[in-house]
């Protein structure tokens, strides 16, 4: 018998605790391949919370949550920067949880969520190239490489999803 799959949990108060642990826990990993965020993040977290609930309910960002069979919380996915029918993509999954498919499969549903509850027509992201999986991941979901950024010095790509023709 197959575990049920991740699912994404629109971000709400509740996961506060959970999602300080796992940021916390994962910040040496993340740090690898994307910039930190630094101390200010972790001794504001309370209001920086707040602050990206703030921006949820305002429809300029959607957080959300991965959340495994066991409840517990191991990864991130958030579309910012909401304009236009177009979003950012970002996202982040723990260290115990990588490797397994797990953000192929989150990008996927918010991909799908994004078209179908958030009318969006078009997706972003961008990744450093010495992120392979992170490219991998963008690429098995329909993103396409449109150009070079550097990302805090690092050479990387932006790259592009539209939405048109996604099934919810």
């Amino acid at each position: 018998m197959t575990k049920p799959s991740p699912v994404l949990e629109r971000l709400r108060v509740e996961h506060a605790e959970a999602l300080l642990v796992f940021e916390r826990e994962n910040r040496a990993y993340f740090s690898r391949t994307i910039p930190d965020r630094g101390d200010a993040y972790f001794a504001e977290f309370a209001a920086q919370l707040q602050a990206r609930l703030a921006e949820q309910e305002a429809g300029t960002c959607h957080f959300h949550v991965v959340v495994d069979q066991d409840g517990e919380l191991i990864g991130r996915v958030n579309l910012v920067d909401v304009e236009d029918g177009c979003a950012e993509l970002g996202y982040r999954i723990g260290e115990r949880a990588a490797g397994r498919g797990v953000a192929t499969a989150a990008v996927g549903d918010v991909c799908r969520l994004a078209a179908a509850e958030y009318g969006l027509s078009a997706l972003t992201a961008m990744t450093t190239l010495d992120n392979p999986a992170s490219r991998t991941v963008l690429e098995h979901n329909g993103f396409t490489a449109v150009g070079d950024i550097h990302i805090d010095g690092r050479p990387g790509l932006r790259y592009r999803r539209p939405l048109d023709g996604i099934r919810a």
